[in-house]
């Protein structure tokens, strides 16, 4: 449904509509002028050629000078969706199953689905913070369990988990031999601590997936990144020589560049995603939405009781509006999706317009 919603409002824009677009994580803000001046002299100095597969030495040192590791534990890819894609492939095409906690992004079920494996969804709820039951979990595993997927801080509920439970479900996966991946895509631009799967030990079997697209307002550069174990960064390795062989050099250059400004850049940031969370929270609260408060930016999922989160959805997109529906993240019909990825004054006038929405 979420990718339904996205098509009726491009549908109705191209008919002269006007849409605010809370629907997708795609930052409204424009690439730092810093990275796209990088990108431009790479260019220019005729960076345009074939590259390595693992990606630049040079940005592989700088991504494992900031988590601690070694370059050769580190590979680029193109956007972390194909980080997360291709150790997913790796891992689980020849069988078993993955574990993941609900709510989720829809596309870890998607890729498993694609190459045929089993997923078993674990629900978590509002009125718990969203935490992981570390018995029901336990519960879960089987014997044809591979791996664990977290997206630590959450999308769609911007929420950090705690460290208690991380611990818990870390502890979990060493006493069974399960592999967790973390996608950690939101973990450098959130408003509170969050513990990475790397403060475990990076000599470890789990697997951190990230990017430059929420950090640096790179959506459309398309590169992300994967710090794993050897044997695993050179599998993913060979699958990238097979397939786009390689992330153009002008643009991990641009990347470099970021991660060179990163504390600016994320202070900035954050600032900003800090400041309309707070104003959706007031807006939503005074409405009588429940929800947990945002510890990261982009999104809140708000509920209602009794609320139709489906007809909800397309009703607001029909007052010009686009949310996603909850149910495009796990059984969560109750629920909707806010991104707070729009200019200041169009977040403010669809805010308003949820708020005066029909239930």
């Amino acid at each position: 449904m979420l990718y339904e919603i996205n098509e009726k409002a491009l549908k109705l824009e191209s008919e002269g509509k006007k849409i605010i677009r809370l629907n997708l994580g795609d930052p409204d803000m424009a690439t730092p002028p810093e990275i796209v001046e990088a990108a431009y002299a790479s260019m220019k100095a005729g960076k345009t050629k074939y590259s390595s597969s693992y990606g630049e030495l040079r940005l592989r040192q700088k991504i494992a000078e900031v988590h601690g590791v070694k370059a050769e534990n580190v590979v680029i890819t193109p956007g972390s969706k194909w980080a997360i894609f291709s150790t997913m492939f790796l891992m689980l095409k020849s069988g078993g199953n993955v574990i993941i906690p609900t709510p989720y992004w829809t596309a870890y079920d998607l890729i498993a689905k694609s190459f045929g494996a089993k997923v078993k969804l674990l629900r978590t709820e509002m009125e718990n913070g969203w935490n992981v039951d570390l018995e029901k979990l336990e519960g879960l595993i089987d014997s044809e369990t591979k791996m664990i997927i977290l997206n630590n801080p959450n999308n769609p509920t911007s929420k950090v988990m705690d460290s208690k439970t991380l611990d818990g479900i870390v502890e979990i996966a060493n006493k069974k031999g399960i592999t967790i991946l973390s996608d950690e895509v939101y973990g450098a631009i959130a408003f509170n601590k969050t513990k990475s799967i790397l403060d475990y030990g990076t000599d470890s079997k789990h697997i951190l997936s990230n990017g430059f697209s929420k950090t640096f307002t790179m959506t459309g550069w398309r590169i992300g990144y994967v710090v794993a174990n050897k044997t695993l960064i050179d599998n993913i390795t060979k699958l990238n020589q097979i397939t786009f062989n390689n992330v153009p050099v002008f643009i991990q250059d641009a990347a470099l560049k970021g991660l060179e400004l990163h504390a600016q850049i994320a202070s900035n940031i954050k600032a900003k995603y800090k400041a309309r969370a707070d104003i959706a929270s007031q807006k939503l609260s005074a409405a009588g939405f429940k929800f947990t408060s945002p510890d990261a930016p982009f999104y809140v999922f708000p509920k209602r009781d009794g609320l139709d989160g489906t007809k909800f959805t397309l009703d607001l997109l029909d007052r010009g509006v686009a949310v996603a529906p909850g149910s495009s993240f796990g059984e969560y019909p109750e629920h909707f999706r806010i991104s707070l990825t729009a200019p200041d004054d169009q977040i403010e006038e669809g805010l308003t317009k949820i708020c005066e929405a029909p239930s």
